[in-house]
């Protein structure tokens, strides 16, 4: 008896002694106060500590630290930040990440320190294609699914010639040529585009390229500010009389800033809206308690990463990156978000969308309730096809 219990605690010791140190540390890096605020920001940081709440504290007796941090929109600010809190500060996972150039660069990072890193704000799909990483998981949605998405569902209500109002980076990018070539292939044409600098104050001469194209939609493939910019000045030149508006990337916040006269007939795609469902409705209400808005598609993502990431290292016994990483790609994803969800090989999570489209101010019962559901997008469909990936870790 007595040697029998002794090799099980022989065995138990090693298991206690995968963890790095005793905390496990999870650091939300983003824009605090610039461009993208408001998407993710602050929210996002009250989203993972709703988490860690959630869970109890503490995963197998270890506390459980948020760290914020502001990566500026300067990628060697977020690439500098990155590699600190992994060498210095002992960070776990990093998660959230809006701007994909800085969320390239960070996606290499934490590739070379193997530790984890969790998309929730970033879109370029390139993070799950040739950019993928064993230690890389794109939670809430990508470029491809949004591109998708929208873009077969506005071909299929007649809008078969496109221009592309563009920011000129990254994210932008990929949202004009995954789009495009969804437009293409279903017989549409991308009859013109325009590419704008970051944080632009006047879309003036940009819009009035766009409506001399003719074009039938014009998709504003941008995000945060400049989106809601553009769509205001689009609206007061009068352009959705006589084009579509379709919104690559937008989040409830942007609706909220623009309002619903102008953005009213918008469509956009999203894998959370706050009044989806009853779980949702009950957590977005105790968001809202602290943060005084309605939470965004990637704020919610964080938060249901966050838990999801916790469950792992409790199912593993380990906060050892490569265990944690196998177990959550092993583990269901269930949550107010995702049904039966999971991440694939190249760190893509496969979950449904759905297609929204903004209500007008007489449709809205009130602040917040601006979206219309459209459609649902299975998660077969919003997902770029394995066979068309590339991504080095899929299996040939």
């Amino acid at each position: 008896m007595g040697f029998w219990l002794a090799a099980m605690l022989a065995l138990a010791v090693p298991a206690r002694a995968q963890f790095t140190d005793n905390m496990v540390r999870i650091g939300v890096l983003n824009d605090q106060t610039g461009l993208f605020a408001d998407l993710a920001g602050p929210g996002s940081v009250e989203a993972a500590r709703m988490a860690v709440a959630d869970f109890g504290g503490q995963v197998l007796g270890r506390p459980i630290e948020v760290v914020a941090g502001d990566h500026q929109n300067k990628p060697d600010v977020g690439t500098a930040l990155a590699r600190r809190w992994y060498d210095q500060d002992r960070i776990d996972v990093i998660m959230d990440l809006p701007n994909s150039g800085i969320a390239l660069a960070v996606q290499q990072v934490a590739r070379e320190k193997q530790r984890l890193v969790i998309f929730s704000s970033a879109a370029v799909s390139d993070l799950t294609g040739k950019a993928c990483s064993p230690y890389g998981i794109h939670w809430a949605f990508d470029s491809y699914a949004l591109a998708t998405s929208t873009g077969n569902a506005v071909l299929r209500r007649g809008g078969d010639s496109w221009f592309f109002l563009t920011v000129d980076y990254a994210v932008g990018h990929a949202f004009e040529r995954d789009t495009g070539t969804v437009v293409r292939a279903n017989g549409g044409r991308v009859v013109g585009n325009v590419r704008h600098p970051l944080n632009t104050a006047d879309f003036s001469s940009f819009l009035l390229q766009a409506q001399a194209s003719r074009a039938k939609v014009i998709a504003f493939a941008n995000a945060g500010g400049d989106l809601s910019n553009s769509i205001k000045q689009a609206a007061s030149f009068g352009l959705f009389r006589s084009m579509t508006p379709v919104g690559i990337m937008v989040f409830l916040t942007d609706i909220h800033a623009i309002g619903l006269q102008d953005a009213q007939g918008l469509m956009l795609t999203e894998s959370f809206y706050w009044d989806m469902n009853e779980e949702a409705r009950s957590w977005s209400r105790r968001f809202f308690e602290t943060m005084r808005r309605m939470p965004t598609m990637p704020q919610a993502g964080v938060y249901t990463a966050t838990l999801h990431y916790l469950r792992a290292i409790q199912a593993a016994g380990t906060d050892d990156a490569d265990k944690v990483a196998a177990q959550m790609r092993a583990m269901p994803i269930n949550d107010f978000m995702t049904r039966e969800g999971r991440i694939r090989e190249d760190g893509r999570v496969l979950r449904d969308f759905t297609l929204f489209q903004v209500k007008s101010p007489a449709e809205s019962t009130g602040p917040w309730d601006y979206y219309r559901s459209v459609a649902t997008i299975p998660a077969e469909v919003a997902a770029r096809p394995l066979a068309e990936s590339e991504c080095p870790l899929v299996r040939r």
